[in-house]
């Protein structure tokens, strides 16, 4: 790994504070830059009584100047993503030149929110102030969507990279880290300005299936007609011209995906915002979806698997690469859906490796969400089963 900067790590005992502490100045002497400027930490539940001893031994010793993050149930650390048994994950990042701002947000704000001015008041940031945001969240007592929306109409076309906590579903509890306080509601934004510019990939671990098509008749969240014709019928003919292996594939397994900049000439994966095709009646010929289409929008069927998942991943990292040849990547976030992992692939650390390996050792912390928050075109959303990669990157 490219130790100058940023290094990252994973403590797998239990809560020890001799051996925390000798953990983090380790992992800050591994770090040859001169000066840590962020810390990403992200917890498993079983630190939670002591989550705050341990934000505040990991600031003092590994010398953290802004810590943030969120517990979860499964960490990333380096090229690897522990599902089971976790611990802490911790990274140290060197960005030169960067200007960090944190901001901690509640419900109560997103409720009393009201267009765009509203956050950049809040935050005390204008757009040209700001390359983008990292953004942590509790999923079970903030509205991550409406969040957004607002987020969205103060800052975009920035990116907003991120995703919801995860922790223990039984009672809803999860935490969110902001350099020594633990919150169990909220979220945590993070503002990446000056040199660094946040960067990334956002796979939705998706193929596109059949061709595109123009939706002509939309009603809410119902699709009736498809160039002009039932919605339905649409699907079955685009299933059936599929070969025999990959019509087994799809069953269980479709999706929709509705092109967000139609602006573009030509539509490729990264385009097509995926939501959950929810149901179809082959006598009215309508489809339910999980989203909002418009008459209009282009759409394409989409085929959710391991092989296609891998796929989506592989390709959208050698773009990414190919865009940012010659810049400097400083090191990685990498937001994973629970439903990936071995769920998803039948093996651990599918898309850490595929990161690394694409990427050249870089140093890589995350962990694994409850929903995932990453741009397609040139607005943000909130993602499920989607791998979402933020790369601070030399401006």
């Amino acid at each position: 790994m490219n130790t100058e900067f940023s290094v990252a790590s994973h403590w797998r005992g239990d809560f020890e504070e001799a051996g925390l502490r000798e953990w983090a100045e380790n992992l800050r002497r591994q770090l040859r830059a001169p000066q840590v400027s962020l810390g990403l930490v992200f917890m498993t539940p079983k630190f939670f009584e002591h989550a705050k001893q341990v934000l505040e031994i990991l600031r003092v010793h590994a010398r953290i100047p802004l810590l943030v993050g969120c517990s979860s149930t499964g960490l990333v650390a380096g090229a690897e993503e522990i599902e089971e048994n976790g611990g802490v994950a911790l990274a140290l990042y060197s960005l030169p030149g960067a200007v960090l701002k944190e901001f901690y947000f509640t419900q109560s704000q997103v409720e009393e929110s009201n267009g765009g001015g509203y956050w950049r008041l809040e935050t005390g940031l204008e757009s040209e102030h700001t390359n983008g945001w990292l953004a942590f969240i509790d999923p079970f007592h903030l509205d991550a969507e409406s969040w957004l929306r607002g987020w969205n109409e103060a800052y975009a076309p920035l990116p907003v990279f991120g995703g919801l906590a995860s922790g223990t579903p039984a009672d809803q509890t999860t935490q969110v880290y902001l350099n020594g306080d633990v919150f169990e509601e909220g979220g945590v934004a993070l503002s990446v300005g000056g040199a660094v510019k946040l960067a990334g990939v956002i796979s939705q671990g998706c193929t596109p299936i059949g061709e595109t098509w123009t939706l002509t008749r939309v009603e809410q969240n119902l699709i009736h007609r498809i160039a002009n014709r039932p919605a339905y019928e649409v699907l079955a003919e685009t299933v059936n011209k599929l070969s025999a292996d990959d019509q087994r594939k799809v069953r269980g397994n479709l999706f929709i995906g509705l092109v967000v900049n139609e602006y573009l000439e030509d539509f490729h994966r990264g385009d097509f915002l995926v939501r959950n095709l929810l149901g179809g009646d082959p006598n009215s010929g309508v489809l339910a979806v999980g989203a909002l289409p418009r008459a209009g929008q282009t759409m394409q069927f989409q085929r959710r698997d391991a092989g296609g998942a891998s796929d989506d991943m592989s390709e959208l990292l050698g773009r990414t690469r190919r865009q940012l040849a010659g810049a400097k990547i400083y090191g990685g976030c990498l937001c994973c859906c629970n439903g990936r992992g071995k769920n998803l692939f039948g093996r651990s650390s599918h898309d850490a490796q595929l990161v690394q390996q694409q990427l050249g050792g870089i140093g890589l912390v995350g962990f694994f969400c409850n929903g995932e928050i990453g741009p397609v075109g040139e607005k943000n959303f909130l993602h499920g089963y989607t791998a979402s990669l933020a790369l601070f990157v030399e401006k």
